[in-house]
């Protein structure tokens, strides 16, 4: 009776009745590779199996997976750059997986969970609501405010989302805030946006507080996006504070007030492309 068994990647035919006929063994040893060519090979391996398996493989491949070059390399062919040419990278790994892993941090943005996620500061009026609409001919739930102002917010937890204090310090990533907004045509509005970056102790660093947007009534009922990117801002940002809200100007019951919805709070290590 014969069986196949394996070594390693090696196969031997073997006779039970006679197991000198194995000649030889794997012994666990992988050849050898030129530094380029093994390079290569993991800049063609999905990264999270490079930092997950390969590193694993033995003390070379270690090196290789650990070294700046080979996720500088990385970042080149993926078009990751950093915003400012002038602060490179002390660990392009983590710069690398922060630009792979850009989300959006705000949670719930459109509604799709009710109000899950958000906090609400002021329920004036007929209190908050939710209603189904349409975004550039997109589908969508937005949430809408009464005749008393109504104010809702979210605080983003920097590290807890993964963004090491040093290398907020260090790098200081643009943050990009957007947040979407219109009024009904037939009834006058205002619409309210601060943006706050906290320290440690949750004190304001910079802030983003533009003037107060009203519509008059009759108004083209388009939806707008407020934008803003926070540069250069100083060492020391742990949370930010998004909070956006408003209220009707004709002071109807019911819920004919300014309507928000698709917030984002990004941070942006590599610039767009």
């Amino acid at each position: 009776m014969k069986r196949i068994t394996k070594w390693g990647q090696l196969y031997k035919t073997r006779n039970d009745s006679d197991s000198s006929s194995v000649l030889e063994k794997f012994t666990g040893k992988l050849p050898m590779l030129p530094l380029e060519v093994l390079e290569e090979i993991l800049l063609n391996v999905h990264p999270h199996q490079v930092v997950r398996v390969c590193r694993l493989v033995c003390h070379e491949w270690k090196e290789v997976v650990d070294s700046d070059s080979l996720w500088r390399e990385r970042c080149r062919r993926e078009g990751y750059q950093t915003c400012d040419a002038t602060k490179l990278p002390e660990d392009w790994r983590l710069f690398y997986f922060l630009c792979k892993k850009r989300r959006n941090l705000i949670k719930n943005p459109g509604a799709e969970d009710k109000f899950n996620g958000w906090q609400i500061m002021k329920n004036g009026g007929d209190q908050w609501n939710i209603e189904p609409g349409d975004l550039n001919n997109t589908a969508i739930k937005y949430f809408v405010t009464s005749y008393a102002t109504c104010m809702k917010f979210q605080l983003i937890d920097l590290e807890a989302e993964g963004y090491r204090p040093s290398f907020m310090d260090d790098f200081q990533p643009a943050i990009v805030i957007s947040d979407w907004y219109s009024p009904r045509r037939d009834c006058g509005s205002e619409y309210e946006i601060c943006v706050e970056l906290l320290n440690q102790k949750k004190k304001p660093i910079r802030k983003f507080s533009p003037d107060t947007v009203i519509f008059q009534q009759w108004n083209d009922q388009k939806w707008n996006q407020m934008t803003h990117v926070f540069k250069n801002y100083g060492p020391g940002v742990r949370y930010i504070r998004f909070i956006h809200g408003g209220k009707d100007t004709q002071f109807w019951a019911g819920w004919y007030g300014i309507r928000v919805t698709n917030s984002s709070v990004e941070i942006c290590p590599s610039v767009d492309s």
